[in-house]
């Protein structure tokens, strides 16, 4: 189950949201094609990357945000570029790149200090973008509610793409980051769920006065929860295969 895109055309082009997918791939290929080993790659995450226990010792300040460019694999960073360009340019064209930028940055540090409350003597460096993203997914949810969202199902040995509300795709999403910490013990490794969670409250809470500014719920009756224009649709092309009935 991955979305894969939304039917919510910007209105203007999302420089910041290129800007950052670009800086967030050039710094991965960065380490991951030179470092060689395992071990130096653990010592380059643990020197960059958010160490609670070292945050609470009032170290490593800079981590907060040199740690939001950092993913531990290639499906780490696919996964949180392809959901960034899915609902940044919309929140991008809401707030303005410079607004947007400052949001980005802010949801990256709500989820890191989410993810230090839950557990603050963590050894474990915490790296990856997705805290951020998750506040942009926070804020999508508020201002386009409606909005389809594209989601592929794979089935074993076929496939299927439904168009699904945003509030449903972003709501079990955020449903299960919630689930799953309150089953990871804390100090854990693995997935930060936590700091998905906090990341995506924070983005909520940061999206509220572009809401507001918009009417608040007076919006929502206005466009029934869908986006403030027409949406786009797309169509699958037709297959050249020949296709033979059943009886």
């Amino acid at each position: 189950m991955l979305p894969i895109r939304d039917h919510n055309p910007s209105g203007r082009t999302p420089y910041v949201t290129f800007a950052l997918i670009a800086i967030n791939a050039a710094v991965f290929l960065s380490y991951w094609l030179t470092i060689p080993s395992e071990s130096q790659l653990n010592s380059f995450f643990y020197s960059w990357g958010l160490v609670p226990e070292n945050l609470m010792r009032g170290q490593g300040v800079s981590t907060l945000v040199t740690s939001m460019f950092l993913h531990a694999g290639w499906m780490h960073i696919l996964g949180n570029m392809l959901f960034l360009w899915i609902y940044g340019d919309n929140l991008e064209d809401e707030m303005g790149h410079g607004g947007f930028l400052l949001f980005y940055l802010l949801s990256g540090l709500a989820a890191a200090f989410a993810q230090v409350a839950m557990d603050p003597f963590s050894p474990i460096p915490m790296v990856g973008a997705s805290g951020a993203i998750a506040g942009v997914m926070g804020g999508y949810l508020l201002l386009f509610p409606r909005a389809r969202v594209d989601v592929l199902f794979i089935f074993v040995i076929f496939f299927r793409i439904f168009a699904i509300p945003a509030w449903i795709v972003l709501g079990l999403w955020f449903a299960l980051q919630i689930f799953s910490g309150m089953s990871m013990p804390a100090d854990g490794g693995g997935v930060a769920y936590w700091a998905h969670a906090g990341g995506f409250a924070g983005g909520l809470a940061l999206a509220l006065p572009a809401f507001l500014r918009r009417g608040g719920k007076d919006y929502w009756r206005r466009t029934d929860g869908h986006p403030p224009h027409p949406e786009a649709e797309y169509r699958l092309s037709k297959s050249s295969i020949p296709r033979i009935p059943r009886r």
